[in-house]
């Protein structure tokens, strides 16, 4: 691990899937523990913990957001150095990048617990849970500075062009967080604060893990006291490409808590469908995420070592890996859309609630899959202003106005209100598409 993973060199094709491989089981190993937590609270606790839980991990999940966005900076920045063969800024970029996450989780463990009971009102947290949530929401951010820690190890070293490393480092909290789940809450019967705790501990250790692991691997950075240092022009160059993507993040995830807020005024019967709806949006976009990841270091490092080519075509070959199983869930929701909330729920309501719902939002699946996959390219380019633009402007000006229209003037029409997201995902794919084939057009005159 001296030398960065060349992913400059090689078949396009191979490097692609087999860099996005991990990337893909990394983020199906962080969706099943933390559905591990719910289920474990669900089996051994009452109804107002398992609420709880849910409404703590939404805005867990918020923080975690603002914490990946801000980390994609140095995947950007350390694979654009190490594709320029240009090891001393690698090293100033990761030192810089630790250190400034170490500040940016501590700062975000304090605003955590002290606007936890603000957040939860916000979120029309039920009565009977509000304690239980708030207890599970400051725990949690007791463990944010490990959160930080985590990503930004696993972003440089994806930037570094190494996506197996991260996926062990997630593995080994997974499996400490499920162990703890079970052995803090049923036979500590410590509830929701036991998740909690369980949560924190296993990020922790997988971060102690991680330093410890790559130290012993001669990576490129050494885990010295002297080597954190914050370099003015590095933590710069961070800002500019990690904060647009954050805030943008950010929106992303607040027009679907909207989404879920409006959902949840329409009774119970078509909350269930669309909370069904958001557990199958996960992982059929899965593919399409992961391969945007990977476009990012891909893109990053080929762009750093002036390889054009290379870097817009891994675009295309990328879109084509992942179009399988997005068009596999697509037609899923076509043919049977009765068997997907079956899985989740035998309620006849339900289920006839769900049947339009799902038909005609899974055309999302398709729209989003050349989204993810250009906005991973643009981020790869250090174009992260476009990106920040396009989904602020897709959430703020277009999602939740529309979601705001259909409910007041439709309000018992499920269908037209999943026709939102693919609606408002087409629009951005459209001009995001006429940006991007202007930039590669440009870039063949120069």
């Amino acid at each position: 691990m001296g030398q960065s993973n060349d992913l400059t060199k090689g078949n396009l094709v191979q490097t692609i899937i087999w860099f996005s491989i991990p990337f893909l089981l990394a983020n199906l190993i962080q969706a099943f523990y933390g559905a591990a937590d719910l289920m474990v609270v669900g089996r051994y606790c009452g109804a107002e913990a398992v609420a709880a839980v849910s409404t703590g991990t939404q805005v867990t999940q918020i923080v975690t957001s603002i914490i990946t966005g801000l980390t994609l900076g140095s995947t950007v920045l350390v694979g654009n150095y190490a594709g320029q063969k240009r090891t001393e800024q690698v090293k100033e970029t990761i030192g810089t990048s630790l250190c400034l996450f170490g500040i940016v989780g501590l700062a975000l463990s304090a605003l955590m617990w002290l606007l936890a009971p603000q957040i939860l009102m916000a979120l029309k947290t039920p009565e009977e849970a509000f304690l239980l949530a708030l207890s599970y929401v400051q725990v949690c951010s007791c463990g944010v500075v490990f959160i930080c820690g985590y990503n930004a190890i696993s972003a440089v070293l994806r930037g570094y062009g190494d996506s197996k490393s991260p996926l062990l480092f997630v593995a080994v909290a997974g499996l400490m967080n499920i162990a703890g789940d079970v052995v803090l809450v049923k036979y500590f019967h410590m509830g929701v604060r036991g998740t909690a705790l369980a949560t924190i501990f296993s990020q922790g250790f997988s971060m102690v893990c991680a330093m410890a692991y790559l130290n012993r691997r001669n990576f490129v950075f050494s885990f010295r006291p002297e080597n954190f240092r914050i370099h003015k022009n590095r933590a710069l160059e961070l800002a500019k490409i990690g904060v647009p993507v954050s805030l943008q993040e950010c929106m992303v995830r607040l027009s679907f808590l909207y989404l879920t807020s409006v959902t949840n005024a329409l009774g119970v019967a078509a909350s269930s469908a669309v909370g069904i709806a958001s557990k199958y949006d996960v992982f059929a976009m899965l593919p399409a995420t992961s391969i945007a990841s990977a476009l990012a270091s891909i893109v990053a490092q080929n762009h750093g070592a002036k390889q054009y080519d290379r870097m817009n075509r891994a675009l295309w070959i990328g879109i084509l890996a992942a179009a399988p199983f997005s068009l596999a869930f697509f037609l899923w929701a076509q043919i049977s859309p009765q068997s997907m909330i079956g899985l989740f729920s035998q309620d006849e309501a339900v289920i006839a609630a769900g049947i339009p719902f799902f038909r005609i939002c899974s055309f999302d699946y398709l729209a989003v899959l050349f989204v993810f996959a250009m906005n991973g390219y643009l981020n790869g380019r250090g174009k992260t202003i476009f990106t920040m633009i396009s989904c602020c402007s897709g959430a703020l000006l277009l999602r939740m106005p529309l979601i705001w229209l259909v409910v007041r003037y439709l309000p018992e029409n499920l269908g037209m209100i999943g026709a939102v997201a693919p609606t408002v995902s087409g629009l951005m794919a459209v001009y995001t598409g006429v940006y991007v084939i202007k930039m590669m057009k440009k870039q063949e005159g120069m």
